[in-house]
């Protein structure tokens, strides 16, 4: 007789109605206890649905976005036996159900070798946090160490209780299922360790005997989806020192050097929020700096730096001492700022800007008596509000978890002065011919150089171009100007042979740098952006398309 049993979202505490991000199985596939079915994300955690019993997917009652919660039918199997033994605690991290059997006598006097379990396809994953110390005590299922690959976040717990007596790895160090994490000297031994853990059978003719395994993300741990047979979220997290952040927040904080331990949480039972992580970097950033040689400074000390190193270099030969310009002391707080606090990525592309270097030449010519003339800087411009229209995302800035979106194009554009980089801003370009944009930066740039720009006038912008082509280079790397979220450097163009098919043929080619914030732009949109620009460059008549 064949039993069909149904198999559902098991008790996850609070979460209600969380929709379905990975499917791990479909019909016709085996699947054991304990083993992952589906990924669930809130917008504070992600956990694995394990299986409470063993057989083969007879039908899938969910698909990827369906909302469940606590009793939700996700599949139903036919059962292929009649009890099924979950995995020894190595192999599979299964929940630990304390045992009144103390731990035998020929181990009682050993240490135990507590290892990294099945973490499914994961191999060679840097350790990122070791939560223990020698000597001390630990509980089964208690957090060790926190692992994290570029796609997951995972706690390990630890498979019995007792006093570490070595802490087998290091910061850094890469580890897969089978490495040994800590010695501990057993319960036995040890009057302060808790019982070893034993393992619980599954019944599969009866699953409502069961108790089931609860995929509950506690607020201390890291949950993550895996495709092994084993949901990370077995391993519960019952360390108490390990700070309330999801694996999101926790890869945020490392990307901008921030120690997660040292940030307060002001989210839901004391969650680290991202926006928690930007106000600790900010005080860190604002607060005075100490020269105390021995403990970092107050601008180091939560990004894990060094104090700035502290050098006689007049013992090594003459110098001279040169006080920094206003305008270097308030570029370097704003840069640092920038660049520590936004997960940036950089694009480059090629523009074959041939036929508008031929333009702007003529343009020149016949308006030679105007007085004006016009730049790669202008077109540039009217470009980039052509592409800022097609992608939105681009004209826009974070505040807090909203993205704003302006419907008002102003840029910014690098000016080169005696004293520094400054930003004057050409306001409403998308109401503006090329040759009004052409007078205005010209305008803008003579009051920089002189250093009479007023502040309305550095002021607003959406979107700043970096040219250094006048000057040379190649490709660069600029730094977003915050609160934009992008920035486009342009370099020297240069001539260059390109194959067109049939034969090689000279091209005049500018290199385009474009800088994105990762938060706000992924590396597809932040491409096509780039491509486009590069499109309308090409051939200039699709701006006004």
């Amino acid at each position: 007789m064949t039993n069909l049993t149904e198999i559902k979202v098991p008790d996850i505490g609070d979460y209600k109605d969380i929709p379905v991000i990975e499917i791990h199985v479909k019909v016709g596939d085996t699947v054991k206890a304990e083993q992952s079915i589906i990924t669930l994300e809130s917008d504070k955690a992600t956990m694995d649905v394990p299986s409470s019993a063993s057989g083969v997917v007879k039908e899938l009652r969910v698909k990827l976005g369906d909302n469940v919660s606590e009793g939700t039918v996700v599949l139903v199997l036919e059962e292929v036996s009649a009890t099924v033994q979950v995995a020894t605690p190595v192999q599979a991290a299964p929940v630990a159900v304390p045992s009144a059997q103390a731990v035998s006598a020929s181990t009682a006097h050993q240490a135990i070798e507590v290892r990294v379990p099945d973490i499914g396809d994961y191999k060679d994953i840097p350790v990122i946090e070791i939560h223990v110390k020698v000597g001390d005590v630990v509980k089964a299922e208690q957090s060790l160490i926190t692992l994290e690959s570029d796609k997951a976040t995972m706690d390990v717990p630890s498979s019995a209780s007792g006093v570490v007596k070595e802490v087998k790895v290091q910061l850094g160090n890469l580890v897969s299922e089978g490495s040994v994490v800590i010695l501990l000297e057993s319960a036995a031994s040890s009057t302060s360790a808790a019982p070893a853990p034993t393992i619980a059978p599954v019944n599969v003719a009866n699953p409502s005997a069961n108790q089931p395994p609860v995929p509950v993300v506690q607020v201390q741990s890291s949950p993550v989806a895996t495709s092994g047979t084993t949901a990370v979220t077995s391993m519960p997290v019952v360390n108490a020192t390990v700070s309330h952040a999801s694996p999101t927040v926790r890869k945020y904080a490392r990307e901008l050097g921030a120690d997660i331990r040292q940030i307060t949480g002001t989210g839901p039972k004391g969650r680290i929020t991202q926006n928690d992580v930007r106000d600790f970097i900010k005080q860190i950033l604002t607060s005075p700096k100490t020269t105390s040689a021995t403990s970092p400074t107050p601008a180091s000390g939560g990004l894990n730096l060094l104090p700035w190193p502290k050098v006689d270099f007049k013992k090594f030969g003459e110098i001279e001492s040169k006080p920094l310009s206003r305008i270097q002391k308030i570029s370097a707080a704003n840069l640092a700022r920038n660049w520590a606090m936004i997960p940036a990525v950089t694009y480059h592309e090629d523009a074959d800007i041939t036929l508008l270097e031929s333009f702007r030449v003529e343009t020149n010519k016949s308006n030679e008596k105007s007085g004006v003339k016009v730049t790669l800087l202008a077109f540039l411009m009217k470009a980039c509000v052509q592409a800022l229209k097609k992608y939105p995302e681009f004209n826009s800035s974070l505040d807090g978890d909203e993205l704003i979106l302006k419907k008002y194009f102003h840029l910014g554009f690098a000016a080169d002065t005696p004293n520094g980089l400054v930003v004057p801003v050409i306001k409403d370009v998308d109401k503006k011919g090329v040759m009004q944009i052409a007078q205005e930066t010209s305008e803008l740039a003579k009051l920089a150089r002189d250093g009479k720009l007023k502040p309305d006038q550095m002021q607003g912008a959406c979107f700043t171009i970096s040219s250094v082509g006048g000057i040379g280079g190649t490709y660069f790397a600029p730094i977003i100007n915050a609160p934009e979220v992008a920035i486009l450097g342009v370099s020297k163009a240069a001539m260059k042979p390109i194959w067109d098919g049939k034969q090689f043929n000279p091209k005049l080619i500018c290199p385009l740098s474009l800088t994105a914030d990762h938060r706000v732009i992924d590396g597809a949109l932040a491409t096509r952006f780039n491509a486009y620009i590069a499109e309308l460059l090409s051939d200039f008549r699709r701006v006004t398309l």
